[in-house]
């Protein structure tokens, strides 16, 4: 492969990708980040802390997940074959898991014995209520009301893993405002509390950290693939909210120039609807929640609200290393609207046998118009982020059926 001449080991020692990231916090917060900047450099240096996570991995999460060939759909398609990275066949679920391992056992390491998450889709919120049982930890997880209905499944699966689930009426009652409150509990608590962030934003050191532990997924695949398909794929596609399994799967590939990587963001009903989540396609650079990227504002720089089927997707930011991949021309960003994602999502379950996430149908639906433009030679690289079971309820009343 073709390498790239890109320096793929930022963020600069400021948290910066470029003119993204950094760190926009209140004063209250900048001891404890500054705290947690050199615990996980500690950690990350450390080959014992290492080797645990590399253990934990293995034996808790059950990796590596493997590569899968979709034949039948591909041959149904036409035109290139799509692989599938399955992530949905992680304990909990989701990629989510990767992340969360990792940073509980920062959380350890700093002696903190209470944690608290935001969640959207709910994935992010049951893989820390899991590492908090894990570890023996109190654990807080913030939820929008909005999507405390439609992820009914996982707010009694954080609650049966002994979470503390409380859902948020403010905005959009969405991801974005559970994600508010979460950084408020923070300031108040922040002497023995840790925040899991579960996506690649925030301020530094958190998209960076996230990177890294979400990175076991491109490693494995640069190893899976030429042993599946015989060589690297042509291109590699992965949704986009706020990134982390996108860039779990991207980062890896940066240097291998011949490699397209493709993030696929949410449409919604339509970007002329103004309902949808499409911050890099559709939205302008600012700072939110510690950290400057591309974001969905008004005319007067107000974050705006968005609409996503998915609830993981339903967040007006992206992390800030998505921002520069864009801006570098290193990645493409694509949109998909609701109801593509709704019959990808259908069309693997039927063609498969696979019940994906409405966050990964977003990439599934992507794969699937690429596909057939391309020859029968052609390898794409679909990352299947998590399984469908939380996304039955919307599904369901997506399609008019009763549940």
């Amino acid at each position: 492969m073709q390498a790239v001449d890109l320096p793929y080991d930022l963020p600069d020692a400021a948290g910066h990708f470029g003119p993204y990231g950094g760190i926009f916090v209140s004063e209250t917060l900048v001891h404890a980040l500054d705290e947690l900047k050199i615990a996980y450099a500690e950690c990350r240096a450390d080959p014992a802390f290492m080797a645990e996570f590399e253990y934990e991995l293995k034996h808790y999460v059950g990796r590596p997940s493997p590569v899968y060939h979709a034949k039948r759909w591909s041959q149904l398609l036409g035109g290139a074959q799509i692989y599938l990275k399955r992530e949905d066949l992680n304990h909990t679920g989701a990629h989510k898991i990767n992340n969360t391992v990792g940073q509980a056992m920062v959380a350890r390491y700093m002696g903190k014995k209470r944690v608290i998450a935001e969640t959207g889709a709910g994935q992010h919120g049951v893989a820390s209520a899991t590492v908090a049982a894990r570890y023996g930890m109190e654990c807080v997880v913030y939820m929008g009301s909005e999507d405390v209905k439609r992820q009914a499944a996982n707010v009694y699966r954080m609650k049966l893993l002994g979470a503390t689930v409380v859902p948020v009426d403010s905005g959009s009652r969405t991801l974005k405002d559970a994600l508010n409150e979460a950084m408020r509990d923070w300031v108040t608590n922040v002497t023995d509390t840790f925040y899991i962030i579960g996506t690649v934003a925030g301020p530094h050191p958190y998209p960076m950290m996230v990177r890294d532990f979400q990175c076991v997924i491109g490693k494995e695949c640069i190893e899976q693939m030429p042993a599946m398909a015989g060589r690297q794929p042509d291109a590699v596609i992965a949704c986009v909210g706020g990134g982390s399994n996108a860039m779990g799967i991207f980062h890896p590939y940066i240097p291998y120039g011949d490699v397209r990587l493709i993030g696929v963001e949410a449409a919604g009903r339509g970007l002329a609807s103004g309902k949808h989540a499409a911050s890099i396609t559709a939205g302008k650079p600012g700072i939110l929640h510690g950290n400057r990227t591309y974001l969905i504002q008004d005319a007067n720089g107000q974050i705006a609200e968005t609409h996503s089927i998915s609830a993981g997707l339903d967040y007006p930011g992206v992390g800030p290393e998505h921002a520069w991949l864009n801006d570098s021309g290193r990645a493409q960003y694509v949109t998909i609207e609701d109801g593509q994602a709704l019959q990808a999502f259908h069309d693997l379950c039927h063609y498969e046998g696979i019940i994906p996430a409405l966050e990964s149908s977003h990439a599934l639906a992507y794969a699937a118009q690429l596909a057939p433009q391309l020859s029968a030679d052609k390898i794409l690289l679909v990352n299947l982020s998590g399984r469908g079971d939380k996304d039955m309820h919307t599904v369901a009343e997506a399609s008019g059926i009763q549940f």
